[in-house]
């Protein structure tokens, strides 16, 4: 039986897409590519993979297309691959469904590392959520809403509990500051993000060793946040 992970590379660049191919198919990844959003799209449903790389610049539709369809039947992870760098770039991806984002050119080590992560929420979302969440020395415990810290119980606010739920349950991938607002506080303070920077802090001085340089509640400037499993 065959259990090496599907991945689904979709990018116009015949060059960069041999390129990943020859990467990942050299880590014992199963590799398909598509060279069009549309071809993506029918790919993605016949042979759902565990993993879509995509580029945003396709010939056809854009890869905000892509995400956004997508995301109306399934919860693959998606690493967005483009040359397009700007934060506004960035968080249209992320707000349209994808999980990660990287700038091209890009260093083989971090698109694997990023891929490993992507497969660990892959996993994840094909099974039941997991109740319990550790990392490092903080365990989550999302069903009785108790959160530990060396064993010891640390005293969070409902919202602040809810703030960190949020990003546990989405371990590895980047959250925008605007799904965070939304999923937390509501739609109408989806622009309130000073106030997601207070909660932040607040979360990082009961849970992190040294909250000026978290090691899993982590920024992404301008962008959001992404919460890090630290085996």
């Amino acid at each position: 039986m065959n259990t090496q992970p599907n991945i689904l590379v979709v990018d116009d660049e015949p060059q960069i897409a041999r390129a990943l191919r020859t990467i990942l198919s050299e880590k014992n990844f199963n590799v398909t590519t598509a060279s069009r959003g549309e071809e993506a799209l029918v790919l993605a449903a016949a042979h759902p993979p565990d993993v879509i790389i995509l580029d945003l610049g396709l010939p056809d539709i854009d890869g905000y297309e892509v995400c956004a369809q997508l995301r109306m039947w399934t919860q693959v992870p998606i690493i967005v691959l483009s040359v397009r760098d700007s934060e506004r770039d960035k968080v249209k991806a992320l707000d349209k469904g994808a999980d990660d984002y990287l700038t091209k050119p890009f260093g083989i080590e971090e698109l694997l590392a990023r891929v490993r992560v992507a497969l660990r929420h892959s996993v994840q979302s094909r099974g039941n959520k997991e109740v319990i969440i550790t990392t490092g020395t903080v365990v989550i415990d999302l069903a009785r809403h108790i959160v530990t810290r060396d064993g010891l119980e640390v005293k969070l606010t409902a919202t602040e509990f809810k703030l960190l739920s949020y990003l546990a349950s989405n371990a590895g991938r980047v959250l925008t500051h605007h799904s965070i607002l939304t999923n937390v506080w509501g739609p109408a303070e989806a622009e309130q993000v000073e106030y997601l920077r207070v909660y932040m802090r607040q979360l990082r001085r009961k849970l992190e060793e040294n909250p000026r340089e978290p090691q899993f509640l982590l920024t992404e400037p301008a962008v959001g946040y992404r919460f890090m499993i630290e085996r």
